[in-house]
């Protein structure tokens, strides 16, 4: 499904929010790193799909409930910062397009391996 370019900018808009109220209230030395992937839209723009990366030593579902526990918080810190009709509702799901990114060379360096 293709988004307009409103979607496209209020999405933008809320991953830059997102990430600097991150790295100043949320990340710590114990979380590893956090970073925001990808933000989606919903067409009425009333909810925000947020794909999180975790890299770290901490459990990555434990830092995915820390966030969902605080998303009241982020959700009226955004709205204070953005200017919209509607505060969307925050959605966090975890991005392991990275993990599966590293299986996958993993199996390539594999096969090139044994076709040497």
């Amino acid at each position: 499904m293709q988004e307009s370019r409103r979607q496209k900018r209020v999405s933008n808009v809320i991953k830059e929010e997102l990430s600097r109220l991150i790295i100043e209230s949320i990340q710590d030395s114990t979380s590893g790193l956090i970073t925001i992937t990808r933000v989606s839209m919903s067409k009425d723009l009333k909810n925000a799909h947020i794909y999180l990366s975790i890299l770290g030593h901490s459990p990555k579902q434990e830092i995915l409930d820390l966030f969902n526990e605080k998303k009241g918080y982020m959700r009226k810190t955004i709205a204070s910062k953005i200017k919209l009709k509607y505060n969307p509702l925050l959605n966090f799901f975890l991005d392991d397009s990275f993990e599966y990114e590293e299986k996958i060379q993993r199996v390539m360096n594999t096969l090139k391996k044994n076709e040497q």
